[in-house]
């Protein structure tokens, strides 16, 4: 199919259908895009970033009454 095939063909279409094809059109073209590639974490990265309690693993005072 040329060029001047399609353009004939999509032209022919109502207005709603048009709309269509472009949004297909901008699907394909997203496809074509290379993916970029996650960046890897460095392990440990976020060291002292948040500090833990000591006394985390103790119950919550709160839930005292149902257990």
């Amino acid at each position: 199919m040329t060029e001047t095939q399609l353009f004939l063909q999509i032209n022919s279409l109502p207005e709603a259908m048009k709309k269509e094809v472009v949004d297909f059109i901008e699907f394909l073209q997203q496809k074509l895009k290379p993916s970029k590639k996650k960046k890897e974490r460095k392990f440990g990265c976020a060291k002292g970033f948040f500090i833990m309690k000591d006394n985390f693993d103790e119950p919550i005072d709160d839930f005292k009454d149902y257990m």
